[in-house]
């Protein structure tokens, strides 16, 4: 403490019994300032001679007052928050003002130096430290304030106490605010990466803004972000009020992602030409998403988080199945009938279409629903959904690093049963999950999808129990291929070379006159799904879309 201002307590500060025994367990206590000497001695209130009962009326004494304050700022000083609220006229305000001020606050290392008097009230300062932590790390900052108590006689006892009001604890406060520390700012600066390690920005990439937020959001432990460290008074409920000291500067932090910045800039200006468009590009070897694009940035999430029935793109998925149950081959005959009924409905092809002596690849490009629909009478209810999870990674959890809809699969039965080998019924899905489908068939085997890297956070991504063989991943290839080539995907993809596949779809929704636009395939190492809602048939609409991103992939 300052030479000269220290309050003192002579003989020991038996703080605890003030309540109890009035103050003559202090013994002499010295104030700066005080006669000849400079020692101020005071003799204690039961020691004097004087009449007590006339200390129990009017205001305190000098004496009582040097007493009274001498006995609340050595506790206080000490860390005895309960010995210096029971020297108050409010104990349980008290006792949890002074213990926050440790808690909350971090105040550390306290010296209270007293000044002279006057009129009962006794201004002191505070020279004290904060503690805090940053980065992990604890870390000191210096404090120091000057206040004033004001000694009263107790309502009660008539004993001199101090009279308690949150401004004793530093100058200002009102009822119910608190010093704290807390975060510099509100939200942490966090910047995503691309690929290359290059900030991607929602100015430059408007259909990433949400991805965006919800990365830095998420991420912003891992990422060595620190949002700095500031002491305020804070509210009953913890808001600001004012911000007192910084502590500890913000510092930036980093997330990096999959995204390729020329592979999301040829999404975001295809899917432009349609309204409501999204898409998404996945790197079929790895699962790491290489593009994200929504024609709305500020509307939904289309791209990952859409629940909207596939239509025939999901006939990928159905082939797998009939493949693999021996129920059809590329190359034997399948039929395709104009319509055929099960479970009460009548099922038809678009245009009332058929095709006779056909074989599946030619059910399979030209898109034709009855060459699957005929199948359903051979196939257990669940068997759809059980194979597109155990195959396709389909209504697992996918672990992406945003938020997102991993597709739904639902068990049915009867017609809905039927209609779900077409991507109607319970099906959903949405551009993530259907250029995973595509990315699956051209890598042979599920990847989870990915947008921040799993080793970044040690994340575990989603397995697929099942897997193609070789034999089925070939087949379904070729039927991809074909229907690239030579089927409903051919205008579309025309002019794209490589290993190519792809599969178109419409998919009717109750209440609306056209049917949503779907599109799927692949180019050697990039997959790439687009959806356009309510616009008309697939090759058509979202075709373009999936092809103009494509072609980025030499």
């Amino acid at each position: 403490m300052r030479d000269g201002q220290r309050l003192a307590v002579i003989g020991g500060a038996v703080v605890a019994a003030a309540t109890v025994v009035g103050f003559a367990a202090y013994g002499v206590m010295h104030f700066g300032g005080g006669d000849g000497d400079g020692t101020g001695t005071v003799a204690a209130a039961s020691g004097t001679g004087q009449d007590d009962s006339a200390q129990q009326d009017g205001p305190p004494a000098e004496a009582e007052v040097r007493e009274t304050a001498a006995g609340f700022l050595t506790a206080w000083e000490e860390g005895d928050a309960r010995a210096a609220a029971a020297l108050t006229d409010d104990p349980g305000a008290a006792r949890a003002a002074l213990e926050a001020l440790a808690e909350e606050a971090g105040v550390t290392d306290l010296t209270v130096a007293a000044g002279e008097p006057e009129e009962g009230t006794v201004p002191f300062t505070v020279d004290a430290r904060i503690a805090y932590r940053a980065q992990g790390e604890r870390h000191e900052a210096p404090f120091g304030y000057e206040s004033e108590l004001t000694v009263v006689r107790s309502a009660g006892s008539g004993e001199p106490v101090v009279h308690w009001e949150p401004s004793v604890l530093y100058p200002g406060l009102r009822e119910g605010q608190s010093l704290a520390t807390g975060p510099l700012q509100r939200r942490a600066d966090v910047e995503v990466l691309d690929a290359n390690g290059d900030v991607l920005s929602a100015e430059e990439f408007p259909s990433l803004a949400p991805v965006l937020a919800d990365v830095a959001e998420r991420y912003e432990e891992e990422s060595g972000a620190f949002r700095g460290r500031s002491l305020n008074i804070v509210d009953a409920g913890g808001e600001v009020v004012e911000r007192l000291q910084r502590l500890a500067e913000p510092e930036t932090g980093q997330v990096p992602t999959t995204i390729d910045p020329a592979v999301q800039r040829a999404a975001e200006d295809a899917v432009a030409a349609e309204d409501g468009a999204s898409a998404v590009a996945i790197e079929p070897s790895t699962g790491a998403i290489r593009a994200i694009a929504n024609e709305n940035p500020d509307g939904f999430n289309t791209a990952l988080q859409g629940s909207y029935a596939p239509g025939s793109t999901f006939k990928i998925v159905s082939a797998s199945l009939l493949i693999q149950e021996g129920l059809a081959s590329a190359g034997e005959p399948h039929p395709c009938p104009k319509f055929f009924e099960y479970g009460g409905w009548r099922f038809q092809n678009l245009d009332r279409f058929e095709i006779r002596g056909g074989t599946f690849a030619d059910s399979f490009s030209a898109s034709c629903n009855t060459a699957f629909i005929s199948q359903a009478p051979e196939l257990d209810d669940d068997a759809l959904g059980n194979h597109a999870r155990d195959v396709f990674g389909l209504g697992l959890t996918w672990e992406v690093g945003t938020a997102t809809m991993d597709g739904q699969v639902p068990t049915q039965s009867g017609a809905q049963m039927a209609a779900s080998l077409i991507g109607q019924g319970g099906v959903r899905m949405n551009p993530l999950t259907m250029a995973s489908v595509s990315a699956t068939v051209q890598n042979g085997g599920f990847r989870q999808p990915y947008l921040v890297p799993a080793e970044f956070d040690g994340r575990q991504l989603a397995q697929a129990p099942g897997e193609l063989s070789p034999a089925a991943a070939e087949e379904l290839r070729g039927l991809m291929n074909t229907t690239a080539r030579y089927g409903t995907a051919a205008e579309a993809m025309a002019g794209l070379d490589g290993d190519i596949g792809a599969k178109t779809g419409s998919a009717e929704v109750d209440g609306q006159e056209r049917p949503n636009a779907w599109f799927t395939g692949y180019r050697n190492d990039l997959a790439v799904a687009a959806v356009v809602p309510d616009s008309g048939h697939g090759g058509e609409f979202a075709g373009p879309i999936v092809a103009d991103v494509l072609r980025l992939a030499g």
